[in-house]
């Protein structure tokens, strides 16, 4: 069989790159755009009980999707907040602001995708820092294009 186009990318589970965070949580890097010809992006995240995962944002260029994988997520989706246990599925597309997190009193275990991808690595290794206090949040907010990440406050108004 002949296969035309880009390689396959295979990212072995004991060779994922992991960036610990506070109460037991992690982030699992698992493909960058450069590893998928901008195709798309994934992590894994751990988040401990009723730990936040991401403050109030959206993405301008990218769909993003989230798979439950354990444990009970919560999203705040626009103005509506959802709970989804595990083997749930949530699809937010661009310009949608969105948070999530560990629902209270539960561990949570998420696989994200971001369609088409963006090198965000850096970004989740910066966000690691933050999370344990070596670094602080205001510095990711020159870099909000560069990740198409965008934070925004409760109104929706664009954070700078």
């Amino acid at each position: 069989m002949t296969v035309t186009g880009s390689p396959a990318f295979v990212m072995p589970a004991d060779a994922a790159e992991v960036v610990d965070l506070p109460a037991g949580g992690a982030f699992t890097l698992l493909a960058d755009a450069s590893h998928t010809a901008g195709a798309l992006g994934a992590n894994r995240l751990r988040l401990g009980r009723g730990r936040d995962g991401a403050r109030l944002h959206f993405h301008s260029r990218s769909t993003e999707l989230f798979h439950v994988l354990a444990g009970d997520m919560e999203f705040l989706l626009g103005d509506e907040r959802v709970t989804v246990s595990a083997g749930g599925l949530v699809v937010v597309p661009p310009w949608l602001p969105h948070a999530f997190g560990a629902a209270p009193g539960s561990e949570a275990d998420v696989l994200s995708v971001l369609t088409p991808g963006v090198e965000r690595f850096g970004y989740f290794r910066r966000l690691g820092r933050v999370q344990h206090g070596l670094e602080p949040f205001d510095g990711l907010l020159s870099e909000q294009e560069r990740y198409d990440v965008h934070f925004v406050d409760e109104t929706g108004r664009d954070v700078r």
